[in-house]
């Protein structure tokens, strides 16, 4: 059976390098679309600007490399696309800059595999809709644990995009019928990146714009994955988190700390993700491998 062709925007940046050679792993092939090729084993680069209409019609119906040139005409049809290019935060460019790439990025993205016919498109989303981590001063999630059905409420500019480009993502849903899903990821953490945690646990509270959460970048691998193989959801949003908070002490400490105020909806276990992920879990069959505790 011949391998399925995903097209990858942003494969370059922090949560692309390591999702890509996931999914190379499962046996995909991969062209990933960026501004700046990624140097690794079995990636196939095609730089291109997400906010040129054409250059994104013209990438996803191109071929993977010089090999697949040998093969018949009309065979590089892309199964699937995985849509992470972005500014990836505020403070990076300016906010109109941001808002624009992010937006008009992602509208083009999503039109012209919608109209090449693309049948499963994936998209990142972020944490950042709930409107806590780039809000201006200390805001408090509206309940606990946060999960899909949280009001989206951001003050600023990335965290606007995010939720235009759902809206975006649903309204092509609605008219293609295809299979349109959104990631709300959380901070992604990579595998050289758990020293970090001693510095959390010593000050939690540097956690508390990330409502304590985080996304090992193999697990996310993992998420994209299981939402390739995932047929039939229409349109759908998925909170993308680890099983455990950041920080190594118990929920209702950390509630009786930082959250006093906030509705509690659900029991919670001592440790588990106020960021809930029970949604991967239950629709996709998510199995976190990367837990902080096997690094830290």
């Amino acid at each position: 059976m011949k391998l399925k062709r995903v097209a990858f925007t942003g494969g370059s940046g922090k949560a692309g390098r390591h999702v890509i050679p996931y999914l190379l792993n499962c046996g995909y092939n991969v062209l990933n679309l960026d501004l700046v090729p990624l140097d690794a084993n079995g990636v196939n680069n095609l730089i291109v600007d997400i906010t040129d209409s054409g250059q994104v019609f013209n990438s996803l119906t191109s071929y993977l490399n010089i090999d697949e040139l040998k093969e018949s005409p009309g065979s590089n049809k892309f199964d699937a696309l995985v849509h992470f290019a972005a500014i990836p935060r505020i403070l990076i460019k300016s906010d109109e800059e941001t808002f624009k790439v992010n937006v008009l990025g992602t509208y083009n993205v999503i039109e012209a595999a919608v109209k090449l016919g693309i049948k499963k498109i994936i998209i990142a989303s972020s944490e950042t809709t709930y409107g806590v981590c780039f809000a201006n001063g200390n805001i408090d999630p509206e309940w606990l644990p946060v999960n899909e059905s949280h009001p989206t409420k951001p003050m600023d500019s990335y965290g606007l995009s995010k939720v235009i480009n759902e809206q975006t993502a649903k309204s092509f849903q609605l008219r293609s019928g295809f299979d349109i899903y959104s990631l709300r990821i959380g901070n992604v953490i990579e595998p050289d990146e758990y020293h970090r945690f001693k510095d959390f646990f010593k000050n939690p509270s540097q956690r508390l714009r990330n409502i304590f959460n985080y996304i090992d970048a193999r697990d996310l691998g993992q998420v994209v994955n299981l939402c390739l193989s995932k047929d039939g959801l229409g349109y759908d949003v998925f909170n993308v988190g680890n099983d455990n908070n950041s920080v190594n002490i118990k929920n209702k400490d950390i509630i009786e700390k930082y959250y006093k105020n906030v509705k509690i909806k659900e029991q919670l276990e001592d440790y588990e993700a106020l960021f809930s992920n029970k949604k991967i879990k239950n629709i996709l069959g998510f199995k976190e491998e990367h837990n902080w505790k096997k690094y830290v």
